[in-house]
C-alpha cells in the first residue's frame, strides 16, 4: 500500500485524495513517470493495478497541490462529471500570491470577470477584459484573508471559481500583477519547491448515487510552512 497516498473519502463508488503539488494527475500511455493516478490504481488493487475502473471526472495543473476525486464505477463517473460540467461543484482555492499592501489590503474582496486565450498554443493562458475570436470567459470570486505568517511582500488569496477554464486562476491572479508565487510561466519572480503556491483547499459534490453532499477538505501542503507561509486551517470553506 501507498503510504503517502492521502485519502479523504472512500466508498464503493467514489474516491477522494490529495495531489501534491508537483505530480502529474495522470499520464501519457507508455509514461515513465509515477503520477497521482497510478498511485491510486495500487492503492485500490495492488495486484492488477491495470483491472481498476478509475473515472476521472476533473484535474489539476501538474504543480498544483489539493483535493482530487475519483469515480470507482462508470455510473458515479457519469454523475458527477455532469456536475462538473453544470457548474454545480462548488470549490475553494487557497493561493499565495505577489503583491504588495499598494495591491490589496486585508479583507479586500470582489469578483475577476476574464476573457481567456492562448493565441500562440503554447499552453500559457493570456486573460484580456474583451471578448474576442477564440476567447471563453472566466469568473472567479477572491477575498484577502489575513495570515499567520507569509514571506515578504505577498498576500494570501482565497479564490473561488464560477467557471472551470484551463489555469484559470494562475491567468487571473498575473494579469493583475499578482503572480502566484512559483509560478515562473505566469510572471513569478521566485522558486517555490514542489509546484507552486496554489492548492485546491476545498471541493462539495453531491453523492453520486445518494445525492447528499461531501465536504472535501485538504490539508495544507508541509512544504508551504516550510517556506514560512502559516495560515489558520481551521478557517472554514465558504463555497456560496
Amino acid at each position: 500500500m501507498d503510504e503517502s497516498l492521502t485519502i479523504l473519502f472512500e466508498d464503493a463508488h467514489c474516491l477522494a485524495t490529495v495531489k501534491p503539488g508537483g505530480e502529474l494527475t495522470q499520464g501519457t500511455s507508455g509514461g515513465r513517470e509515477t503520477t497521482l493516478e497510478a498511485r491510486v490504481r495500487r492503492y485500490l488493487r495492488p495486484d492488477d493495478p491495470g483491472a481498476v475502473y478509475l473515472g476521472t471526472v476533473h484535474r489539476l495543473d501538474r504543480p498544483v497541490s489539493g483535493v482530487i476525486l475519483w469515480a470507482k464505477t462508470l455510473k458515479a463517473a457519469r454523475r458527477l462529471a455532469a456536475q462538473f460540467a453544470a457548474r454545480q461543484v462548488r470549490k475553494e482555492y487557497w493561493a499565495i500570491v505577489e503583491a504588495t499592501t499598494s495591491l490589496l489590503g486585508v479583507g479586500d474582496e470582489g469578483q475577476w470577470v476574464d476573457w481567456l486565450t492562448d493565441p500562440d498554443g503554447s499552453g500559457v493562458v493570456h486573460s484580456v477584459e474583451t471578448q474576442a475570436p477564440g476567447t471563453r470567459q472566466a469568473i472567479t470570486r477572491f477575498r484577502t484573508s489575513p495570515a499567520l505568517s507569509l514571506p515578504v511582500a505577498t498576500n494570501w488569496l482565497r479564490l473561488w471559481p464560477e467557471t472551470g477554464r484551463t489555469h484559470q486562476l494562475r491567468a487571473q491572479a498575473a494579469h493583475r500583477g499578482m503572480a502566484i508565487l512559483g509560478d515562473l510561466a505566469y510572471g513569478s519572480g521566485r522558486p517555490f519547491p514542489q509546484g507552486i503556491a496554489l492548492h485546491a483547499r476545498a471541493l462539495r459534490v453531491r453523492h453520486p448515487i445518494l445525492g447528499t453532499p461531501i465536504d472535501l477538505l485538504a490539508p495544507v501542503p508541509d512544504t508551504w510552512r516550510e517556506q514560512g507561509i502559516v495560515l489558520p486551517e481551521s478557517a472554514s470553506p465558504e463555497f456560496e
